[in-house]
Formats: C-alpha cells, structure tokens, sequence
C-alpha cells in the first residue's frame, strides 16, 4: 500500500501544466538555470515543491519538458508534398517574436547542459531523439518522393545546418533569427546541399 502511494503522481490538469511550463520558462529567461530553484518555481506558481518534484523528478526534467512544450507543434502536421515546403511550413510554426526570446533562451541553456549531465539527459529524452526522429522521416519522405539521393552526404548534416543557422544569426550578425532570415538560409544553404 505505501509503494503505491509514494509511486502515484498528482493530476495536473492540462492548463494548469502549460501554466506551470510558462512560469518555468520565464525564470530560466530571468535567472537562468544555474539559479533557477525548484523553491522559485513553487513560488511563482503557487505551488508546493513536493508536487514539483512529484511530478518532474527534478528541475532537469521540468526545464526540459518546459522547453518542449513550448515549441509550436514540432513537426506534427506537416507534410506538404515537398522537403522546401516542409521546412518552409516547419519555420513558420514560430513568429519572430518567439525566435528571439527562444533564441535568447536556448543559447543560455547550451551552456548549462554542457556542465550538468542531468540536464543533457533530460534534453536528449525530451527534445533531441524526438526531434531528430521526426527529422528523419521528413527527409525519408523527401527520399522516397526523389527530391533527395538517399546517399547524399549532407543529410546527416541537415540538422546541424538548421540548428547552426538559428544560432550564428545572432553571433554573426548581432540579430536574433527571423522568419525572413531563416527562410532565405533554407533555399540558399540547406536545400542546395541536399540536391534538392
């Protein structure tokens, strides 16, 4: 009886989970996640730490879940007949505004995973293997539909571009990413690469 007990996790209701992941979110963006609390999270969000904790485990499972709930549908739904298409609809999902303060968010979460194993677990779980498998079968369709040569080189790469792209526009150019910028990166680096 006490093994059930301890092992059952609250009920969360939906809104409640995107408010929580909300708060979440704007912590990281105004302490980082080097101190971000579990106590701050309670705080903030009017909740207990026990169920914080009940629920996510620890702040690595909570950031990470946070960070991908906070992406605008992934790759769910897009399949425009064409690779162009799909990434082209895939860099719509996010309006500017949003790649700014995500870009700002994910280059100060770069560093932290980097020095925190729990965190770089957490993201691979939540965010890389799922997103890198659904990359995959966007770019299968696009070989199985003869836009790409299923032998081409840069199709383990294509990732890495989009990924770079994001992040050196503000670097490079001292400008967060845009809908604009990153359209014209796609037809001019990514989908030459590929061949397509």
């Amino acid at each position: 009886m006490t093994e059930v007990a301890t092992t059952r996790r609250s009920r969360i209701t939906p809104e409640r989970e995107a408010e929580l992941y909300a708060a979440v979110l704007d912590l990281l963006r105004e302490v980082g996640y080097d101190a971000l609390t579990m106590d701050a999270v309670a705080a903030r969000t009017r909740s207990s730490k026990a169920t914080l904790y009940r629920q996510w485990g620890g702040k690595a499972e909570l950031v990470a879940k946070a960070v991908r709930h906070e992406k605008p549908g992934g790759f769910a739904g897009i399949d425009t007949g064409s690779l162009k298409g799909d990434l082209h609809a895939l860099t719509l999902r996010s309006d500017d505004c949003q790649m700014e303060q995500n870009s700002a968010l994910m280059r100060g979460l770069a560093m932290a995973v980097h020095g925190n194993p729990d965190l770089l677990k957490a993201f691979k779980e939540h965010l890389i293997e799922p997103e890198m498998a659904e990359f995959r079968s966007m770019l299968q369709r696009a070989v199985d539909r003869g836009e790409v040569r299923a032998d081409n080189p840069a199709i383990d790469f294509v990732m890495h571009m989009m990924i770079g792209g994001f992040a050196a526009r503000s670097l490079i150019d001292e400008q967060p990413p845009t809908q604009e910028f990153l359209l014209s990166y796609i037809d001019a680096v990514v989908l030459p690469a590929l061949g397509a």
